[in-house]
Formats: structure tokens, C-alpha cells, sequence
């Protein structure tokens, strides 16, 4: 089966579920994991602009697209000629039933179940000592941050973070001053690249917070990629830990 991926975690999946650049025949820009593997995938455009003459040159079988990070308009188009699978993931188990459809589409039931199982296990071992509030920050200029409607949310909430604002839907736009009562500030690598001067921007507002840079894969990825960040949040917990 020739399979075009139009979103980055599932690309990624698509190659742990032991999928090769034979049936995977293209994907996004964005789509960088395994960086050794996809290097000779066809790239089709970005998850907002697709190249839909490219992927009707492609012929796929089956494209596989998402709900948030591709564009309707754009993969209602590509309905037209194609088999498309739409995904939708926001909670855990909603992480758990894709990885399963996924190892039934490719044949690859026991890699999925054993991704499944590996990733309800490095979230089970992840838990903090305590109720922290979070503000996980993903944009700025302006600020904005998760509401509860969002996979990063339950992946906060599973590992036993209070999100700061989970009377939110979406993702809102912030001011600072809205950070006032939350206990620790993450910035996400992504999509904004936050770096330590943006850190050192909000210290000057809230010097005694702990304010922190975050891999944004490992709360955002959904698909096989929480299996491997084991040792990440680990060592993430660890240093969370040690400030309280």
C-alpha cells in the first residue's frame, strides 16, 4: 500500500510500525522523524499548504490527515481523488485507538500493541510529587497557551499537572499578567522556538517562578512518539522536583 502522510507524528509512526520509504511515498516538510528514513520521501508541501497536483502525481492509496494540523478545505479536495483517514486525537486513549488503527491498516497489530503498551507505561511512571500549576506557553507576540480541549493538556493531566488554564478551550492568547498564580511556566520548542531569552523576558516579571523550555515532541506527538520520551520526562520530573 503507497501511503502519503500529511501529518509529522504519524509519518513517524508509520516507520516504527516498520513501514519503509517503499510504502511511505510522501509526506509533509515538518515531518523530520526518522531523519535517516524519510530523507528519501517525496515532501508535498506543509501541513497548512499542501501540493495537491504533487500528491495527485504520487498516486497514494491512502492519505492520512488530521483534523487540527491540516487544512479542511485542502483535504477535502484531495477526497475527491483519494482515500483519505482524517484523525482526531485529543486524549490519551484517543492516542491509543489511532496506533491500533494504524497497526491494522499496515498489518503491524503486535508492533502497535506493543507501542500502546510501552506508552501507558512511561506515563504511568512519569507522575509528579505533587499538584503543580502549569502554564504551557506554545506562541508569542502575542502569548498564547493550551486549553483542556488539547492533547497537551491531558498529557500534562496524566502525568499529574494542574493546567493554569483548563477553563480554556483551543489555544488562547495570554497576557503575562495572566501568569500571576501559575507555578511553573513551560515554554515549548515548538511551534514558537522558545530560547533562554525569552526565559529571561518573563523572569523579569516573575523572578521567583520556575520558567523552563520544554520539548514540545513530547507533549505534542502524538502516535508512538510518548513510547520513546521515557528517559525525557524523567529527568524533566526530576528537575521539578528538586525546585519545589
Amino acid at each position: 500500500m503507497k501511503v502519503i502522510s500529511l501529518v509529522p507524528s504519524i509519518t513517524e509512526a508509520l516507520f516504527d510500525l516498520g513501514l519503509t520509504e517503499n510504502e511511505v511515498i510522501g509526506r509533509t516538510k515538518f515531518c523530520i522523524h526518522p531523519h535517516e528514513q524519510i530523507k528519501n520521501v517525496e515532501i508535498v508541501g506543509g501541513t497548512k499548504n499542501i501540493n495537491i497536483e504533487k500528491i495527485k502525481s504520487l498516486q497514494p492509496d491512502l492519505i492520512l490527515a488530521n483534523k487540527e494540523e491540516n487544512v479542511k478545505e485542502q483535504v477535502e479536495a484531495l477526497m475527491h481523488d483519494f482515500k483519505v483517514m482524517v484523525t482526531h486525537v485529543e486524549t490519551v486513549e484517543d492516542n491509543y485507538y489511532l496506533v491500533k488503527s494504524l497497526g491494522n491498516i499496515f498489518r503491524q497489530e503486535e508492533k502497535a500493541k506493543a507501542y500502546n503498551l510501552k506508552t501507558y507505561e512511561v506515563l504511568n511512571q512519569a507522575k509528579i510529587n505533587s499538584r503543580i500549576k502549569v502554564a504551557y506557553l506554545i506562541w508569542k507576540n502575542p502569548y498564547m497557551t493550551i486549553g483542556s480541549d488539547t492533547f497537551i493538556h491531558h498529557i500534562l493531566t496524566e502525568i499529574g499537572f494542574e493546567n493554569s488554564f483548563k477553563d480554556k478551550i483551543r489555544y488562547p492568547e495570554i497576557k503575562v499578567e495572566d501568569l500571576a498564580k501559575t507555578d511553573i511556566i513551560m515554554l515549548s520548542s515548538e511551534p514558537f522556538p522558545f530560547k533562554e531569552k525569552h526565559m529571561e523576558e518573563l523572569k523579569a516579571f516573575y523572578p521567583d517562578k520556575k520558567i523552563m523550555i520544554v520539548d514540545g515532541e513530547a507533549f505534542s506527538w502524538y502516535g508512538t512518539h510518548i513510547a520513546k520520551c521515557g528517559k525525557y520526562f524523567n529527568e524533566l520530573l526530576s528537575e521539578i522536583n528538586s525546585f519545589q
